[in-house]
């Protein structure tokens, strides 16, 4: 790596807690380049300004979930889609649910952050991370339903699915099962709980589309 490009790493490396930590509008560029030990005018020279190295980190997490999401929607020609529904839901638990070496952490508490606090980077990861596995997911679930894709019902049933995953990655989960030893056979165990559950309820509220439509 050149005398240039591991400046540029070492920025980027020291910026991603102080933003995970604190939020883009908290953190100067004087900030980061003292955590860097970089002279102060190295963000402007090597990333233009603040916001450019931001990005760049932003975009980071959205190809890493785009990685994530590309092995959740991968399953041999032919799968039935029940499934695909369980490869999609096992494969967010495994990536979801294992351990993080401390320096990735800032990737998630960085979308925490933009969660609560958002910038731009949050309709970037909405746009080329959410909408589009939320398309692939209602597009199987609307085969699960004999709906369309963009039916409410469907969209209702997504969001069912998405809540149950993501509600075993935050710190609430963690308290309330402490202790909890994350192995792959309770990682299998959520896996068929929640894709066993979502069909349940899929199946349901399709039957009673078709009720309703005689």
């Amino acid at each position: 790596m050149s005398g240039d490009q591991e400046t540029k790493q070492r920025l980027l490396e020291a910026a991603a807690p102080l933003f995970a930590e604190r939020g883009y509008q908290h953190v100067s560029v004087r900030d980061i380049c003292a955590a860097a030990n970089a002279n102060v005018a190295a963000v402007n020279y090597y990333f233009h300004d603040k916001w450019a190295l931001y990005e760049e980190l932003i975009r980071q997490v959205i190809e890493g979930a785009k990685r994530m999401q590309q092995a959740a929607h991968e399953s041999p020609p032919g799968t039935p889609a029940e499934e695909r529904l369980w490869i999609y839901v096992h494969t967010l638990l495994q990536h979801g649910l294992a351990p993080v070496e401390e320096k990735h952490k800032w990737a998630g508490k960085l979308m925490g952050r933009e969660m609560t606090d958002p910038t731009p980077g949050l309709d970037m990861f909405i746009d080329e991370v959410i909408r589009p596995n939320g398309q692939w997911l209602g597009e199987l679930v609307g085969e699960l339903m004999g709906l369309p894709a963009t039916d409410g019902r469907v969209g209702a049933c997504v969001g069912s699915v998405q809540t149950q995953i993501y509600g075993l990655f935050g710190p609430v989960f963690k308290r309330i099962v402490p202790g909890l030893q994350i192995t792959p056979e309770v990682i299998k165990g959520f896996a068929d709980h929640i894709t066993g559950f979502s069909l349940a309820g899929i199946r349901a509220i399709a039957q009673k589309a078709v009720e309703v439509k005689q």
